[in-house]
């Protein structure tokens, strides 16, 4: 493992994060607040408590989580595209790296920025409504499963994109719709039967739904489930990216 060149992958995809910290930070944090602001503190004054849980704090989970798919998505699928679009995708190609250590370097680095944003978002949501984390551990597992998995898949999209809009078109298009009507601002159970069971195939519930237990030990469907859900699909993108490496699928055109 040539971790000299993980570390300096790495640690560029760091650096271009702080250099643009207004896009990568300040305004998921500005757009997640006007969530509390509109969603916790106007409506949820109005909102009876959802399983002994105030509304104001039971969309913090779901936020948090929609900003943590979006970013990483964003985050990696722009990194691996950038190098792809300037041409010097050639030069990692061709560099003594292992296509591992290019997954480790740039799905790391994507997944690290978006753990780090979802903590911020979790100390911001503190201001504005009272909060507790039953399962810490759990809370923090279900983060950085996510970020990776996500990660993964945002490196999917950059490889398969030809062009910056196609970069835009799942997050906006699929992970977004996803999330919002994955539980992120009510339970499913408040849903008629036939939509609950719809709503069951939406895997981003899984996510909300686990997420949301570690914070106040309730959920819409089994924890282990859960858990299992983001491993399958953990192992799907893996399964991609390594099919792309294998194939070589778009890494040169």
């Amino acid at each position: 493992m040539n971790y000299h060149a993980i570390r300096s992958i790495y640690q560029f995809e760091m650096a271009r994060a702080w250099r643009t910290l207004l896009q990568s930070i300040i305004a998921p944090v500005i757009s997640t607040s006007l969530y509390f602001i509109v969603f916790g503190a106007a409506i949820g004054s109005h909102m009876q408590e959802i399983d002994g849980v105030s509304y104001g704090a039971f969309i913090v989970p779901g936020l948090i989580m929609l900003s943590l798919l979006t970013q990483s998505v964003s985050n990696a699928s722009f990194a691996i595209y950038f190098p792809k679009f300037t041409g010097t995708i050639y030069e990692l190609l061709s560099a003594p790296i292992s296509p591992l250590e290019i997954v480790v370097s740039y799905v790391g680095a994507a997944a690290t920025k978006s753990v780090l944003l979802g903590l911020i978002i979790l100390a911001t949501a503190y201001l504005f409504v009272p909060l507790r984390v039953e399962h810490p551990v759990w809370m923090v597992l279900f983060l950085i499963l996510t970020a990776i998995t996500f990660s993964l898949l945002g490196f999917i999209i950059g490889i398969w994109a030809d062009g910056f809009e196609k970069l835009q078109l799942v997050p906006l298009l699929i992970v977004t719709p996803l999330t919002f009507l994955g539980g992120s601002f009510y339970s499913i159970t408040m849903l008629p039967p036939f939509w609950q069971t719809v709503a069951l195939f939406n895997p981003v519930v899984y996510l909300v739904s686990g997420f949301r237990w570690s914070f106040f030990g309730v959920s819409d469907v089994d924890v282990t489930i859960s858990v299992g859900m983001v491993i399958i699909f953990l192992i799907l993108c893996l399964g991609v990216v390594t099919w792309i490496f294998k194939t070589g699928y778009r890494l040169k055109s």
